[in-house]
């Protein structure tokens, strides 16, 4: 288990985590102030005799803080001072554990609160699910609620949950309940039949694209699609099933091959590899019969796993290269990908050469 489901461990590092987070995570007015004077501020509420926070964990109830020696008044000093951020009633975490978390991260950690908070009534059946079981599957998400999603196999009475969970009564099958970690959660397959209901087209076709991409079950998927005949959500299910691709490697690529669709043009070939001098390349979008190529910018191709000045410049070189082997290469960015007239001037240039 790593550290959302067990807190206590260390926070792993998650290449997906940064993928979809374009917006830095907010801070609290104690996290934004420098450094030097969060320390001085910590330092001083320990020598004043304040107890330390417990040595082993990230995340505690309440009640543990107090049995373990802190009054509520040494808690809301700690509150104060950033050494503990409140991410649920009666939940708080370490400050230093949740300031290095990205959004996605804090997403994760807010689920592992509300179980926590929960614990018992998860022992008797309650499993995340729908847009919240998506993010403990690290799946991407556009635009999705932030309501906490949970299947619980009973009828779930009025105002029993907190105002931002959404309680689903129904069974799972075998298989269908697994861990991740070290939290319940429905399985891949489950978790994207159940989203693609609630979302809508473009949202469920970012889903789709990349929980085939991870291994989800079309075949499964397309079966118990058509048992949901008259069903909500089913229309746009069905739609975005039929057209989702496991090649496109983002949700900048899976809205822009739909943006391709929409207007009318030729299918590209998805991940085309190419060769050059210095080694192989891959478009994002290709026609090779035109030698044309589009290639969808967002963040993380430029600010994952090497600096950002030595990526561009290695991509310009390959461009170069491609360049002279007679491609021609149009790039957009989110901006220009939602610039639905100016995105068909700019593909019919490309395609017309």
């Amino acid at each position: 288990m790593n550290s959302y489901g067990n807190i206590d461990s260390v926070v792993p590092v998650d290449p997906l985590a940064e993928l979809w987070d374009y917006m830095k995570p907010a801070k609290s007015s104690a996290a934004s102030a420098p450094p030097g004077a969060q320390t001085a501020v910590v330092s001083a509420l320990t020598n004043s005799g304040v107890p330390l926070l417990p040595a082993g964990g990230n995340m505690w109830r309440t009640e543990e803080l107090l049995s373990q020696g802190l009054s509520k008044r040494h808690i809301n000093e700690n509150l104060r001072s950033g050494a503990l951020v409140r991410v649920r009633t009666g939940v708080l975490v370490r400050g230093t554990f949740w300031r290095g978390l990205s959004d996605d991260g804090r997403e994760r950690a807010q689920l592992a609160a509300y179980c926590r908070r929960t614990l018992r009534v998860t022992a008797d059946g309650l499993t995340f699910s729908h847009t919240s079981a998506a993010r403990l599957h690290r799946l991407y998400l556009w635009k999705a609620d932030q309501l906490i999603h949970v299947i619980i196999p009973y009828h779930a009475a009025s105002g029993s949950h907190a105002a931002d969970v959404r309680a689903h009564s129904g069974l799972l099958l075998p298989g269908q309940r697994i861990e991740i970690d070290g939290l319940p959660v429905t399985s891949l397959d489950r978790t994207v039949l159940d989203c693609a209901q609630i979302l809508n087209y473009r949202q469920g076709l970012i889903l789709l694209d990349h929980g085939l991409r991870r291994g989800c079950n079309r075949e499964w998927l397309e079966s118990a699609c058509a048992n949901l005949v008259g069903a909500r959500g089913v229309t746009a299910f069905r739609k975005a099933l039929a057209f989702a691709n496991p090649l496109s490697e983002s949700p900048g690529e899976t809205l822009t091959r739909d943006a391709i669709a929409k207007l009318g043009f030729p299918d590209p070939v998805l991940q085309l590899r190419v060769q050059t001098p210095r080694g192989a390349y891959r478009f994002d979008f290709a026609w090779p019969h035109l030698r044309a190529a589009l290639e969808f910018d967002g963040k993380a191709k430029y600010f994952d796993y090497k600096p950002t000045a030595e990526v561009i410049f290695e991509e310009r070189q390959r461009e170069k290269l491609l360049t002279e082997q007679g491609w021609r290469i149009l790039r957009i960015d989110w901006k220009g990908l939602f610039d639905e007239r100016g995105l068909k001037v700019r593909l019919l240039r490309l395609l017309r050469g």
